[in-house]
């Protein structure tokens, strides 16, 4: 009899377990059912935080630290990774311009900068990298991406010729865009950027006035950013030829999404995915029985591009039956019964605290997923 095969490509579930820990757990319920089965570890992630991990994990890469300027100026330890195969890295923004690293009263998109993210682009270039794969979720900054470009070389002058200082409030004395210190290898280098928002670099629906509040934008600030953001825009339309303004995904990061099309080679995309094509997920599900996927959390919203989502559509164009499985199900996942997910379970086995259910993550997991596989060669028997 041949032995059964389980894919097993789950995202994290935040604050209980990484997504190659949740295939862990995964694994040890279902072997108690099927110890002779084989089991294929993707961990998963969308693009957003957890990205890097996950990537590194499915593909045994390494992770590596890098101090770098963090959004306030301050220095701060990021980390990037690089896959398995050696020649693809993997960035995720906020872990050097992310808003972990200001607070309440410190918080200010005016001076707030993505020069750490250009830091850890250049630290991936000095080891011979040619594609780099770059999420740009949870950003605290505001500035266009000029931060990460002045980082990789380019010079932002105002109209008495000085150096501009870093932060999107000064955008709008932007005179002059010199690229002749720009770092020559970004040419050979392909970014695919992980972005999920279509949100246009200004306007009402731009950048400032969708995520600048958040960020610690006040009304006028958010009116005095949105005007420097397009203004940087007519500048790089005026003396680079490129007009990223409209393009879908600018205003992702604070713009940053503007700056990577004005700067590099790049391509913007749904990252759940670029996770499905670099994880090598389509290979590893030919020929599988049954894949299981997961989040902390299902509902309505994890059609709109979340990992459980993406999974399923993978599984279901190779005929796989997909299980998924949740800390919580939510409202609206009958939606998801026609895009490739078969069946739903939640793993919390009784009313306790938010602490303890999220400190038994792994072992919840393990017991729902060892019940979903007796019923599973139940019905196989029937």
């Amino acid at each position: 009899m041949k032995k059964a095969t389980f894919v097993l490509a789950p995202d994290s579930f935040k604050e209980s377990m990484t997504a190659k820990e949740v295939c862990t757990a995964m694994e040890k319920g279902l072997r108690k059912v099927f110890p002779e089965a084989n089991f294929v570890h993707v961990p998963m992630a969308d693009g957003g935080e957890g990205t890097t991990q996950s990537l590194i994990d499915a593909t045994n890469g390494r992770l590596n630290a890098l101090n770098v300027t963090g959004p306030l100026g301050e220095m701060v330890q990021a980390s990037y990774g690089i896959m398995g195969n050696g020649d693809i890295a993997v960035i995720e923004m906020a872990s050097a311009s992310g808003i972990q690293w200001v607070n309440r009263d410190s918080k200010n998109p005016l001076i707030t900068t993505t020069y750490g993210t250009g830091e850890l682009i250049r630290a991936c270039l000095d080891k011979g990298i040619k594609k780099i794969i770059l999420g740009i979720g949870g950003s605290a900054t505001n500035d266009g991406g000029a931060g990460m470009a002045q980082a990789l070389g380019v010079r932002f002058y105002d109209e008495a010729g000085n150096i501009l200082p870093r932060g999107g409030g000064a955008l709008g004395r932007l005179q002059h865009i010199d690229l002749t210190g720009l770092d020559s290898r970004l040419a050979q280098v392909d970014i695919q950027v992980a972005c999920d928002v279509t949100n246009p670099l200004c306007g009402e629906q731009g950048a400032s006035a969708i995520f600048g509040p958040q960020k610690g934008a006040t009304p006028d600030m958010v009116a005095r950013l949105d005007a420097n953001l397009a203004h940087f825009a007519a500048v790089i339309r005026h003396q680079l030829g490129k007009d990223v303004a409209n393009v879908p995904g600018a205003g992702a990061a604070g713009g940053l999404g503007a700056g990577l099309m004005a700067f590099t080679h790049c391509t913007l995309r749904k990252g759940i995915d670029i996770v499905v094509e670099f994880s090598g997920l389509r290979n590893k599900l030919v020929g599988a029985d049954f894949c299981f996927t997961g989040e902390g959390r299902i509902d309505y919203q994890t059609k709109f591009g979340k990992t459980p989502y993406g999974v399923a559509r993978t599984a279901k164009a190779q005929g796989v039956p997909v299980i998924a499985v949740s800390g919580c199900v939510g409202d609206g996942v009958d939606a998801l019964y026609g895009e490739g997910i078969d069946t739903i379970f939640g793993i919390i086995p009784r009313a306790d605290t938010i602490e303890a259910l999220l400190k038994d993550g792994p072992i919840n997991m393990e017991r729902a997923c060892e019940n979903i596989g007796r019923l599973l060669k139940k019905a196989a028997a029937c």
